[in-house]
């Protein structure tokens, strides 16, 4: 387990470590340049890797449009595994949702990666909101959060919901809407968004909890009942759904990011280059409107920024992954 104390030194020694490196300034773009991805093509993180690697060519930091790889599985570790090792020129980038570095120490003994040391923040690239969707084996009745608890409550045997996977953002907001109301809802992981909302939608569980992009399709033609957003406010693509907040979950209030990381042993002078040219790509009207198709909200930030983001999920979701109860050997 990773402790506050050790995260923190990790983060200061890898920021500067990423200083002294700085002093060897690259002069000149460099070549081609990898995002790798921990989930599969055609998911909303997919098109964020696609949309701003497109971007990136012509910029100060690489003449050539990035190649994403997809290296789905291991819920997202298995990209950063392979980044943990990758050359340190800038030549390979990470794009993971925040989960995968501020959630994981805390579920995973022996996660093979700290993300603190083996990774520098490079830019926050989208923000994420994740929604409560309800399908057909549950009343159309059913139209808020106090009515798919009373009617759990009535079915404890088809109370339950999916999720993308164990351990993410999505399961977490299941178990804390179930532990927070009293209420018991069986957690179904699926492998991805895309296969549990099929099941959703073709009525083999009662719910499910993923990015809210990812129910957009089937909520627009009525096969789907969203019933609540875990953004600060309301989505601005669901501007119709009110948010766990303002059902009374004040709890459930999270935005989850995806962000870029480069190896740890990236020199500072690399990243702050390479979070330029991503930072330009996330302010262009044709990546903005691509990322607000799949319910995503571009968004950029300095790698100072991003350290500092995923420092306070970090501390903010270890005492709720105890609340929960769960470890990946559970």
């Amino acid at each position: 387990m990773h402790t506050r104390r050790q995260f923190m030194h990790r983060a200061g020694c890898a920021a500067a470590l990423g200083a002294l490196s700085a002093l060897t300034v690259r002069a000149q773009a460099i070549g081609p340049v990898k995002i790798l991805y921990g989930f599969s093509a055609g998911s909303a993180g997919d098109t964020v890797a696609r949309r701003v690697g497109d971007k990136l060519a012509g910029s100060a930091y690489t003449s050539h449009a990035a190649v994403v790889e997809n290296k789905p599985g291991a819920s997202g570790r298995i990209a950063l595994e392979l980044l943990k090792t990758a050359p340190g020129d800038g030549s390979v980038l990470a794009l993971a949702p925040f989960s995968c570095t501020a959630i994981y120490p805390h579920i995973y003994r022996q996660l093979s990666y700290d993300p603190a040391n083996d990774f520098q923040p490079v830019s926050i690239a989208a923000i994420m909101h994740h929604a409560l969707a309800v399908g057909p084996l549950v009343p159309a009745s059913v139209k808020t959060i106090k009515d798919f608890l009373a009617w759990a409550k009535a079915n404890p045997e088809q109370a339950n919901y999916g999720s993308p996977a164990a351990g993410s953002t999505p399961h977490f907001i299941g178990a804390l809407f179930g532990l927070g109301s009293g209420v018991a809802l069986r957690h179904v992981p699926y492998r991805g968004s895309i296969p549990g909302v099929t099941d959703l939608v073709g009525g083999q569980i009662a719910a499910m909890v993923t990015p809210s992009g990812d129910f957009t399709a089937y909520y627009k033609a009525g096969k789907l009942r969203l019933l609540a957003t875990s953004g600060h406010a309301r989505s601005p693509f669901t501007p119709d759904v009110p948010t766990f907040a303002e059902q009374g979950h004040a709890e459930l209030s999270i935005e989850e990011w995806l962000g870029f990381y480069a190896p740890g042993k990236t020199a500072a002078s690399v990243v702050a280059v390479a979070s330029a040219a991503i930072n330009a790509a996330v302010k262009e009207q044709a990546v903005i409107d691509s990322l607000a198709l799949v319910g995503l909200i571009a968004k950029g930030s300095t790698p100072a920024e991003m350290r500092s983001f995923q420092q306070a999920e970090f501390e903010r979701w270890g005492p709720l992954v105890k609340k929960v109860g769960f470890t990946a050997d559970s």
